[in-house]
């Protein structure tokens, strides 16, 4: 399938064909939620914790006789029934993590950018490279082609003015092609990639 390639400056700079296994696949919206999800779930610290009845500070002396009191039997006071205890089932230091096959993750990634593409939100530049790394000159062309929320994809390395110039701005994200992912495709309203990005993603997912 052919796709127009434009420049910063919003002129026209030829067409590229892209290939159908990658950016014309059938968008399975249950698969983009998997992925997102694993993604999110990796994401979490998993630090939370409260203390358990061993490290609950306080004596571990029989507050009373077992029997004969007329009351429940208790041990000591570290239990979460009584004021200063333990809590009960309290969040431990664990990892979120789970388990998603990489054939379901490259799916994903190439749903993704089919689904941009479908919906006429996926556009490819001739490169992402500025000569002087100036965020008002960056947003200025932004404004220009209408982008508010985009996420541009370079090649291997990013044009280091671009990525200085597009740091300060609003809604605007910037990656190498090997960060490409599924969650910040999804969150921005517009998938920018230069042909040089193009290239790895099809020697990549095809």
């Amino acid at each position: 399938m052919k796709a127009n390639v434009t420049t910063l400056d919003a002129k026209k700079a030829g067409n590229i064909t892209l290939n159908e296994a990658v950016f014309g696949i059938v968008v399975r919206t249950d698969i983009l939620q998997r992925m997102v999800v694993w993604q999110q779930n990796k994401k979490r610290a998993g630090t939370h914790k409260v203390q358990s009845r061993g490290e609950v500070k306080g004596s571990t002396k029989k507050i009373y006789r077992q029997k004969g009191t007329g009351s429940a039997r208790h041990s000591d006071r570290k239990p979460s029934l009584f004021r200063g205890g333990a809590p009960a089932f309290g969040p431990k230091v664990r990892s979120h993590a789970t388990n998603l096959p990489k054939k379901i993750r490259k799916l994903a990634l190439k749903t993704a950018l089919s689904a941009k593409l479908a919906d006429g939100n996926l556009v490819v530049i001739e490169n992402l490279s500025l000569k002087d790394a100036k965020t008002k000159d960056l947003g200025g062309k932004l404004d220009k082609l209408g982008w508010s929320s985009v996420l541009f994809i370079d090649g291997p390395e990013v044009d280091e003015n671009f990525s200085r110039a597009a740091k300060n701005l609003v809604g605007v994200d910037v990656l190498p092609s090997q960060g490409t992912n599924v969650y910040d495709i999804l969150r921005r309203d517009t998938l920018v990639l230069s042909k040089a990005a193009v290239e790895i993603l099809e020697a990549r997912l095809k």
